[in-house]
Formats: structure tokens, C-alpha cells, sequence
């Protein structure tokens, strides 16, 4: 984009500047910035990037646009060879420059919006990998997937011919927002859970937030996950000739299913029938639920045209996304499996029944607090205590104010006391796992991400290593 392009997108004002320089790359970093790059200064709430433009010019950027900046004339000086554009909302216009990216794509382009209440990241790895199969894609990095993520991830688009972009929100309006940006060509909805409840207030208005996801489609192509409960029931109930529905499962009749199951620690193993063809599918990860998300790629996969060799290798040769049931095998015995990223009740039970299925001498479960559950923290906590205690961990590891509710459910349900420890502090959670671990453990960490848990298990995988943490 041109300086002038950019000034009619946003709406801009330009202080200094020549209308024909060319923008390379959109940044909001200073420390990564390149010769050449625009620098975005976003405002939040213990930060403001707008003060950082100077940092910015001289670490090579040629444009910077903020809301505000406090110049001086020998300012413009120093910078008479760049680019300052002022605009009213830098978050309005990094929304505005990604949308106009988006709709210059070429019409074969091909976008896939994956939301949902947990899975999105995971899903995302796996569809991109076999989409990728047979096209040039880009995909959200990390979980890149509000607001300022999804545009900076948009803003990469080049001369690729398909994207797999993750869809996050906390609130109703949310996806709606970043699907008018993103214009998906197909939607794919892996749950409807209980993240983010205490800002909608029930599961039917998590449903109503996620199906935001089709208000930015020209034809809406929708694919989700059969067995969840409100989704099916949304299937079935659904008679909009405008909404073309594709599922997946195993339990409820869909369009691809998973048959012959087999599970071990490490992989998974299925058949799936696909376009009247048997195909033997090994997921490289365990777990049920990465079987649902091998399954999603394959509907993906079958909707996009490839063939049957392209996604069996696509599922076959994904890797996860790091913090996401990240799995280190240390050289004391130790299993560490890192899944602190972010939890939620329906996360929680799938990481707690993937460390039930383990062989390991001792199953240790280290949990924290779940975030921006309102007035349902309570229960929802409780009802992970139940779940600790129905998958039979040996030991229970928690901090956090409403963990002690995981606590209360996990020895009202039959935990002994002697099984159970609560610390203020991850230096304490730390200690006391090296004071008890033993070979052949198994150790879960999980937690919503400002819990920080994955910085008690990337210590202890250092430290044993003999590396400086």
C-alpha cells in the first residue's frame, strides 16, 4: 500500500510525509521492525504504543500511524524522510487496512474461520496442515485472534491462495466484528462450552457469539462438531436454505465420521470413510478430542477438493502449537505435559481423562484458577474437583482463589487428604514437585494463561536439563 491508500482506508491525516512511499510490512513492535516497515501504535491499558514512534523511525520504520503524537518541529526535521499519519483509532484502523487486505485477494482465495469455545488452536494446527497440502496457506500464528491479532496475521497475506484464521471473542459482537474483516469462505465451530460465560451469561448465548462467524460470508458454508450438544441441536433445528451445514463426529450420524477408534499415550488411530474410500488416519497426538480435529480437517479437506492421500498426510505430519498439550519426557522419568495455555470446564475434562488413559506410576494433577466465568466460577470449579477425583489422579496440586473450590469438590468426591496441596505461590508449586516427583510420573499442568502455570513447567524442564532458567 501507498501512503495515499493508506490515508483513504483510515480516514488519516497526514503530518509528514509523501503520499507516493509504499508500505512493506504493518508492525506494532519496535523491537522487530525493518527497514521499511509501518509502525502501528496501539493504546492499552498498561501500555501505550503511540509514545514509542520516535523508537520506531529509528529502528527503521518508514510510516508510522498513531492517534497521537507529541511532535515538535525539530522532530519533523529529524524525520523529514518519513511518514507520520495521524488517525482517530489506530485498533478502528488496523481493522479497516486488514479488510481492505482481505478483499484485494484474488476470488480463488480461499479463507477458513475456525471459532469455538475450546480446540480453536489446536483444530487451526491441523486444518492448516492439510489444507496445506495442496495450497499455499496462512495461518494464525500462536493464537493471534482478537482484535489487533487477526488483523497483523491478515496483514501477511501475500500470494497465498488459502488462510486458516482462528476467531476469538469474550463478548457478543465480538466475531461478528472480525468476520466482516476476515470474510470467511467456510466457518468451522469445533463447541459451544462454558469460556467466556460470565461475560455472555449462558451456553445458548455462547452459541449465538460464536455464530457471529457466518455474518461476514457471502455464502455461508458452515462446519461443525455433531456431538456437541447445542450444535447438534442447532443442526437439527436449523431450515436457512442459506446456510450450507457440514458435520462431523462420532457418536451422532454426520457427514465424517471416526470408526474403530484405537488410543495409546501418543497417537490415535482410526478409519474414516471418505468419499466411499476406507482410509486408515493416524492422529500424532493423543487424546479424543484431537480425534474431532483430525476429523474437522477432513471436512475441510473433502469441501477444499483434495484427495484422500493429500489429507491423510496432512493429519499425519502436523505439529501443535507450543503450551498446548506440549509433552516432555524428562530424563529422570518425569512426563511434564504442558497444557497451560488457556482451561475451561470442557478442557479441563479432556486433559484430565488424557492423563487418566496414561501408564504411568503416579498421575499428578496441577490446576489453577479459571478465568472470566462470573458467577458460575463456583460451580464450574466444583465440577472440576469432581472430575479430578472420577479420573482417579494420585495427587492434586492447586493455587489460585477459586481453585480451593476444585479443592472442596475433589475430597468431597472421595480424594483423601494426604492426596491434596494448595500453594500460594508457583516458587512453592515448584518445589514441592521436585521434593515428590518420582520416576514414571506423569505431571498435567493446566490453568487459564494469567495463571502462568507453563512458567512452573518450562522451570523444571530447564532446570533438569541442567539449562539456566
Amino acid at each position: 500500500m501507498k501512503v495515499k491508500e493508506i490515508l483513504e482506508i483510515t480516514k488519516g491525516e497526514l503530518i509528514i510525509g509523501n503520499l507516493e512511499d509504499e508500505s512493506n510490512k504493518f508492525s506494532r513492535d519496535t523491537r522487530t521492525i525493518k527497514l521499511g516497515d509501518t509502525y502501528i501504535g496501539i493504546k492499552g491499558e498498561n501500555f501505550n504504543g503511540n509514545l514509542l514512534w520516535r523508537e520506531a523511525f529509528e529502528n527503521g520504520a518508514k510510516i508510522v500511524i498513531l492517534e497521537e503524537c507529541d511532535y515538535s518541529k525539530e522532530d519533523l526535521q529529524v524525520f523529514n524522510n518519513k511518514n507520520i499519519i495521524l488517525v482517530k483509532s489506530t485498533m478502528q484502523a488496523i481493522l479497516d487496512l486488514a479488510e481492505y487486505k482481505r478483499k484485494n485477494m484474488s476470488n480463488q482465495f480461499t479463507l477458513v474461520g475456525i471459532t469455538g469455545s475450546v480446540g480453536k488452536t489446536s483444530t487451526k494446527d491441523i486444518v492448516a496442515n492439510v489444507v496445506s497440502q495442496k495450497f499455499n496457506t496462512l495461518k494464525t500464528q500462536g493464537n493471534l485472534n482478537g482484535e489487533i491479532g487477526l488483523p497483523f496475521t491478515l496483514f501477511n497475506l501475500e500470494n497465498q491462495e488459502a488462510a486458516v484464521i482462528e476467531l476469538g471473542m469474550n463478548q457478543m459482537g465480538a466475531i461478528s466484528k472480525l468476520s466482516k474483516v476476515a470474510k470467511p469462505s467456510i466457518a468451522l465451530i469445533t463447541n459451544i462450552g462454558t469460556s467466556h460465560i460470565g461475560n455472555l451469561g449462558s451456553r445458548e448465548n455462547i452459541l449465538k457469539a460464536k455464530l457471529e462467524i457466518l455474518d461476514g460470508m457471502e455464502q455461508k458454508i458452515l462446519i461443525i462438531n455433531n456431538d456437541n450438544d447445542l450444535l447438534h441441536k442447532f443442526y437439527l433445528e436449523n431450515s436457512d436454505e442459506n446456510i450450507k451445514i457440514y458435520t462431523y463426529g462420532i457418536e451422532n450420524q454426520s457427514d465424517i465420521m471416526a470408526q474403530n477408534i484405537m488410543r495409546t499415550e501418543e497417537e490415535s488411530k482410526f478409519i474414516c470413510n471418505i468419499d466411499g474410500e476406507n482410509v486408515k488416519i493416524k492422529v500424532p497426538v493423543g487424546g479424543i478430542h484431537f480425534v474431532y480435529n483430525a476429523l474437522a480437517s477432513i471436512m475441510v479437506g473433502k469441501i477444499l477438493g483434495l484427495n484422500n492421500t493429500q489429507i491423510k498426510h496432512g493429519i499425519e505430519s502436523f505439529e501443535l502449537t507450543k503450551k498446548r498439550m506440549d509433552i516432555t519426557k524428562l530424563e529422570n522419568g518425569v512426563t511434564i505435559i504442558n497444557d497451560s495455555y488457556n482451561a475451561s470446564l470442557e478442557s479441563m475434562q479432556a486433559s484430565l481423562k488424557y492423563l487418566k488413559d496414561l501408564k504411568c506410576e503416579r498421575k499428578i494433577a496441577v490446576l489453577g484458577d479459571m478465568l472470566e466465568l462470573g458467577k458460575f466460577a463456583q460451580e464450574l470449579h466444583q465440577k472440576v474437583g469432581k472430575e479430578v477425583s472420577e479420573n482417579k489422579i494420585d495427587i492434586l496440586i492447586c493455587s489460585g482463589e477459586y481453585s480451593k473450590y476444585i479443592i472442596e469438590e475433589a475430597k468431597r468426591s472421595g480424594m483423601k487428604e494426604e492426596q491434596i496441596y494448595y500453594f500460594n505461590t508457583k516458587d512453592e508449586i515448584e518445589q514441592k514437585i521436585k521434593n515428590i516427583w518420582k520416576s514414571e510420573d506423569a505431571i498435567l499442568f493446566k490453568a487459564s494463561n494469567g495463571m502462568k502455570f507453563f512458567e512452573i513447567a518450562e522451570s523444571l524442564i530447564k532446570e533438569e536439563r541442567g539449562m539456566t532458567v
